[in-house]
């Protein structure tokens, strides 16, 4: 199991540790600065914490020792004369960097390998731990782009990046609007692959558009990796087929809204979901925070709220702030209103580890 847990929050960067007495905050790094995701590198066991620094713009750091020292590293930057064209029919806009929203490390045989998913859309490639960085044009350069655009931000954005774990050349990613597109040959070619989603906020002739989808997140089985979950806008999806074909899990209490989804590692049959009213609310149903578990691939779910607040809870998680760990019992999440939440046995059972920190972005095992 996964012994550290990091929290990334609007007010720092929190690692949390496992030791005989139990879950403690061990390292605290970037204290009152907003820090919207962070991301353990297997390869090397370094860190990195990306933070949206407002008026001083968005900055990537890196840690070799634990978050004991950071260091710079550059932001993917886009080249001069891209552009951002606006699904609404506005005049194109020059692009640059709003956000880094998705981060993940290639493969073992591939040192210094990270790939970047950003806001307005972007994919970026680095080959050198993230000293530079190179906009992937297979992706940006589609005609289809043309028809992206915000799902609860102002731009579209790339948050969900799975890299098969048979073949590192194939990647998917989701795109809030812009549906799921993959490749086979890193990054040169892609597809969209997004066929058997809905979008109910479209009309209805529109509905079925495979460019406009508004995945909220994806998640892949490492053991099963034709086996994929994601959560939409308009409920939860499953392919079993690599992303060529979704089909849609209905009826889920309390709700099929949501944001963040996690995959068991062996298992891709089992996943959990963590529930809200959707649009306008956004806030637990009825008060009540619960994550919902399927064990048989989306035909039954349990309702897990053992050690959650059932009473007065607006707590939402966001796309990135529920994780698994590699033994697939340790789960954990945190919440808009500052809880964080750890369960050792599958979610049955929830312990709070803080019920007062800044807003949770992220939540990753490291």
């Amino acid at each position: 199991m996964a012994d550290r847990l990091l929290v990334s929050t609007r007010k720092g960067l929190f690692a949390y540790e496992r030791d005989k007495s139990g879950w403690r905050n061990g390292t605290t790094a970037f204290l009152g600065e907003n820090v919207t995701l962070a991301q353990a590198d297997a390869r090397t066991g370094g860190w990195y914490a990306a933070l949206n620094l407002g008026h001083f713009g968005t900055k990537l750091k890196y840690s070799p020792d634990a978050g004991k020292t950071w260091e710079d590293r550059a932001v993917p930057c886009y080249p001069e004369g891209a552009t951002f064209v606006p699904g609404d029919g506005k005049p194109p806009t020059p692009a640059t960097l709003k956000l880094i929203w998705a981060l993940e490390a290639g493969a073992a045989n591939q040192p210094g390998r990270l790939w970047a998913g950003t806001l307005p859309g972007g994919l970026f490639r680095s080959d050198d731990g993230g000293q530079s960085w190179e906009l992937v044009r297979g992706l940006w350069d589609r005609p289809e782009r043309a028809k992206w655009f915000g799902g609860g931000a102002d731009l579209p954005g790339i948050h969900s990046i799975c890299i098969d774990p048979r073949d590192a050349k194939t990647i998917r990613v989701a795109i809030s609007c812009g549906g799921v597109w993959k490749t086979a040959d890193d990054g040169e070619t892609w597809e969209v692959t997004a066929d058997g989603m809905f979008a109910e906020y479209m009309p209805p002739e529109l509905k079925g558009d495979p460019n406009i989808q508004d995945p909220h997140r994806m998640v892949q089985c490492r053991s099963e990796p034709d086996r994929l979950w994601v959560q939409h806008h308009n409920g939860v999806f499953r392919s079993t087929d690599g992303g060529r074909k979704w089909e849609v899990v209905p009826d889920i209490k309390p709700s099929v809204f949501g944001f963040g989804v996690a995959v068991h590692p062996r298992d891709g049959k089992t996943a959990w979901f963590v529930p809200a009213v959707k649009d306008e609310r956004r806030i637990p149903v009825d008060g009540k925070l619960v994550v919902t578990r399927t064990r048989d691939g989306g035909k039954t779910f349990d309702i897990l709220r053992q050690g959650l607040p059932q009473q007065d809870a607006y707590d939402l998680v966001y796309r990135h702030a529920l994780d698994i760990d590699g033994s697939g019992d340790r789960l954990a999440f945190g919440s808009t209103t500052g809880g964080l939440w750890l369960s050792e046995d599958q979610g049955d059972r929830w312990q709070t580890l803080n019920a007062h920190l800044p807003p949770i972005h992220a939540v990753r095992f490291a």
